[in-house]
C-alpha cells in the first residue's frame, strides 16, 4: 500500500498506521517514503539470511539428498561468500575421502586446505596431523572398531539405567541377559 498523504492520527490515513503501532510523526513517515514515491512502489522487506544451523546442515549432507529449494538457497549463500564456497569444496572432498576409504589422498587434502588460508579449518587439520598415521589407516583400511564401540555404548547405557543402585555382579548378569 502506498501512503500518499500521511499527516498524523488526526489526518486522513493516519488512523490505519497508528493502529498498527506507529508512534512517530508524519515527517518520519514522509522521509522514509520519499525515495519510494518516485518509483511508485512500496519498500520490500529485506530477505532474511538463512540460519547458521541450516547452512551447516546443507553443507554436511550429500547434495543429492537436499530438496530443490535447499539446493537453491545453498547456491545463493555460497555465491555471496567465496570463503564459505571454498570451505564447502573442502568438506565435499573430505566426505569423498571418508566414504570411499581414500586415506592416501589425505596428505594432499590437508595441503590444499592449508594453502587456501582458511583459519577455520586449521584446528581440524592440526587434529588430523596430531595422529596422522591412525587417521590414514582409519580412512584406508576396511577394518574398524564399530562392533566394539557399539558394545561399550550398550554396556554404558545399561549401567546408566541402573542408576548406580546395583553391584558389579548384578550389572554383569544384566549385560549377559540383555543380549
Amino acid at each position: 500500500m502506498l501512503i500518499s498523504n500521511y499527516g498524523g492520527v488526526d489526518q486522513p490515513g493516519g488512523e490505519e498506521i497508528s493502529a498498527q503501532g506507529h508512534r512517530g510523526s508524519a515527517g518520519t513517515v514522509r522521509t522514509h517514503l520519499r525515495p519510494f514515491r518516485a518509483l511508485g512502489t512500496a519498500p520490500l522487506p529485506a530477505p532474511t539470511p538463512p540460519k547458521v544451523r541450516h547452512v551447516t546442515s546443507w553443507l554436511l549432507r550429500h547434495p543429492d539428498s537436499l530438496h530443490a529449494d535447499d539446493q537453491l538457497k545453498l547456491k545463493q549463500v555460497l555465491a555471496r561468500c567465496p570463503d564459505l564456497d571454498a570451505v564447502a569444496g573442502h568438506i565435499t572432498t573430505f566426505a569423498e575421502i571418508m566414504s570411499g576409504l581414500h586415506g592416501e589422498r589425505l596428505h594432499e587434502w590437508i595441503a590444499k586446505v592449508e594453502a587456501d588460508q582458511l583459519p577455520d579449518l586449521y584446528s581440524f587439520t592440526a587434529g588430523l596431523k596430531s595422529d596422522l598415521d591412525a587417521v590414514v589407516n582409519g580412512l584406508t583400511l576396511p577394518h574398524n572398531s564399530g562392533a566394539v564401540e557399539g558394545n561399550v555404548n550398550r554396556i554404558k547405557m545399561l549401567k546408566r539405567q541402573m542408576y548406580g543402585r546395583a553391584s558389579f555382579d548384578l550389572l554383569r548378569k544384566r549385560v549377559l541377559l540383555v543380549r
